[in-house]
């Protein structure tokens, strides 16, 4: 693992001493310094940080960088991997070069020091005593705090806490002995703009009663008739019982379905491997040397990921600070990385653990408790229906709308239907649209070129499965560009060069009325801890002020992430914690949010990370709607 001399343990505390080497930095010579701090044992007593015991991630405090002030520099310098006289040289990426151990000496004379402050936020998880690796995150210019939600992701995170089934596969949570009933007393008709409350208990396969919480329910009211759904709240009491709360929102027939998507045993195997492991995947980076001849390799998101910590090639992006991994190839050099592609799937579960999270007991439907009831209408009403024009900024209610006859009604404002051609093109007129992000964000791109046949998409001889992407109306003046966000991104092979962070993008916008930026990630994170998608918001948001603040005019929208995993690489369990951090780091900031979560769950489909037209028409309509308010 690379290692810069820090007088103190991961453990961080406000100020940190560094020493740096004296300038041979290219581009900032003064206003950043990185910081890859060796993680050293709490228990060592060795006052000298050379001594620090290299430990795994998951044995580490998590402390995530988010402003970086630096009070006096006077350089910046070159990292060096390694400790000791026989410490093998290594290329710095960044300076290419190879350091010998006697150069080394040499720069240690130079070294001069370097006073932090730093702001920070720390991950730890309740009844754990594992710390985490020390965040790698390294600034060229003072970040903003983050909101004060996600100071504490222990808080934001939280999941009730769960004894586990001690390998007893009968004590779980069933979907076929858990029962609900309706709380109160039973109606001919209710009204609408009520709400419908019920009350769930959950059991094992035994028919036992469960004594504690966590279980993953989703629960939901459909009315098949009038294609209508809308999503419920869940409220765990952290005793076996949830209360289900369902809002009113159209007249007619409606119908309660809740499914047990996750037991709160296959629940706690999740949270295990999140908090645990590193990562449950790897990538492959390859290499070209001059004469065409390549090598491959394994890369991640932390040195140690790459099977080779000894000898790891590492790669900064300049504009977010964010560090990527590859093991150092065989004969080519560091800087000669040409391709990225997915790698593997890591085993991480044991045969017990594969049962709680097989098909047969995942995503089930529980048998029906309630029956159908009616809802009446009110004052010559038959919907709920808000009156408020869309705007970035506007606060978000639960739920954030329902389905009705297919089209997706927000509770937030007044969403409208694009109906046809003409509308979408009036509204896009004038018009550069920016998406980034992964493959769910695609799908908008290419809705939009399938619906309106004048947007032209452009060859620009990329892959495709990662772009860039355009597509050009010229007579009206649309561009619509989509791009995946950068690693991690499980891709087929794509050129390195293609591969951009958001926040790079985001820095090279001059942004404006015309401009509509939309964000899109979060699928291709729930493999590692959530600490590394942390990290990565903590530059966008950045970044995302910063287009805001020289252009107000500029519209901001932020795409949820939806249901559609259902496995130990990627759960709704995990996409409702993504959300979490999606929801808070951008909360208080002039955006709008499209909640694809509830817009994926809300109706009787099947999941799909991938939805199906009829969501992601829905979706496009309420980004529409952002840019063409009624």
């Amino acid at each position: 693992m690379p290692g810069t001399p820090v007088t103190t343990s991961c453990f961080i505390k406000t100020t940190v001493n560094l020493q740096i080497s004296k300038p041979n930095h290219p581009r900032n010579p003064v206003a950043a310094a990185e910081i890859i701090p060796a993680c050293r044992d709490p228990s060592s007593t060795s006052q000298d940080p050379g001594d620090a015991e290299l430990r795994q991630p998951w044995e580490c405090q998590e402390d995530i960088v988010l402003r970086v002030a630096v009070e006096r520099a006077r350089s910046l310098g070159g990292l060096y991997r390694g400790k000791g006289e026989g410490a093998r040289a290594e290329r710095h990426p960044e300076m290419g070069k190879e350091v010998s151990a006697s150069e080394r000496k040499l720069e240690q004379r130079k070294r001069t020091h370097l006073q932090i402050q730093v702001l920070y936020f720390r991950v730890f998880w309740p009844g754990s005593n594992i710390p985490w690796l020390p965040g790698l995150h390294r600034v060229h210019k003072p970040l903003d705090p983050l909101p004060q939600d996600l100071d504490n992701l222990t808080h934001l995170l939280y999941w009730p806490p769960t004894p586990g089934d001690g390998g007893d596969l009968l004590a779980s949570t069933s979907p076929q002995t858990s029962t609900y009933h309706m709380r109160g007393p039973i109606q001919d008709s209710h009204v609408l703009g009520g709400y419908l409350e019920a009350v769930l208990v959950a059991r094992d396969h035994r028919g036992r009663p469960k004594t504690h919480g966590g279980d993953l329910f989703r629960a939901r009211l459909l009315g098949p008739e009038l294609k209508a759904g809308v999503p419920g709240n869940v409220q765990d009491l952290e005793n076996g019982t949830y209360l289900l709360s369902f809002p009113l929102l159209w007249a007619g027939r409606a119908q309660v379905q809740v499914r047990l998507i996750h037991s709160s045993e296959a629940v706690a195997v999740l949270r295990r491997i999140w908090r645990d492991k590193g990562a449950t995947v790897d990538f492959t980076g390859y290499f070209r040397g001059p004469t065409g001849y390549e090598e491959k390799v394994t890369c991640n998101v932390n040195s140690l990921l790459t099977g080779k910590e000894e000898s790891t090639c590492y790669y900064k992006d300049e504009d977010s600070g964010e560090l990527w991994f590859c093991a150092r190839p065989p004969t080519l050099a560091c800087n000669l990385l040409v391709g990225h592609s997915a790698g593997h799937y890591w085993n991480v579960t044991t045969a017990h653990e594969e049962a709680l999270l097989s098909w047969n007991l995942t995503n089930k439907v529980l048998p029906q408790g309630v029956g159908p009831i009616w809802v009446a209408e009110k004052n010559n009403m038959n919907l709920v229906l808000s009156q408020r024009q869309c705007y970035p900024g506007i606060p978000a209610p639960k739920p954030s709308g329902f389905y009705y006859q297919n089209t997706w009604h927000s509770l937030a404002c007044s969403s409208r239907p694009f109906h046809d051609v003409d509308s979408i093109l009036s509204c896009l007129a004038g018009r550069i649209i920016h998406m980034m992000g992964d493959s769910t964000l695609r799908q908008w791109w290419e809705y939009l070129c399938v619906t309106v046949p004048s947007l032209k998409p452009v060859d620009l001889h990329v892959t495709y499965q990662t772009g860039p992407l355009m597509a050009v109306d010229t007579t009206r003046g649309i561009v619509l560009h989509w791009r995946a966000h950068s690693w991690p991104l499980r891709s087929s092979r794509t050129p390195v060069a293609s591969l951009h962070s958001i926040a790079r993008e985001l820095g090279g916008l001059a942004g404006g009325h015309h401009t509509v930026v939309v964000l899109g990630l979060g699928a291709h994170f729930t493999t590692f801890p959530p600490s590394i998608f942390a990290r990565r918001l903590a530059g966008i948001r950045a970044a995302v002020m910063a287009l805001l603040a020289r252009e107000p005019g500029t519209l901001v929208v932020i795409k949820l992430a939806n249901t559609g995993y259902k496995s130990v690489y990627g759960s709704d369990w995990f996409t409702l914690q993504v959300n979490r951090l999606l929801r808070a780091t951008f909360s208080g900031l002039h955006v709008a949010f499209v909640d694809a979560w509830e817009m994926t769950s809300s109706l009787d489909l099947p999941d799909n990370i991938h939805p199906r037209k009829l969501v992601v028409r829905n979706e496009v309509n309420l980004l529409l709607s952002f840019i063409c308010p009624a």
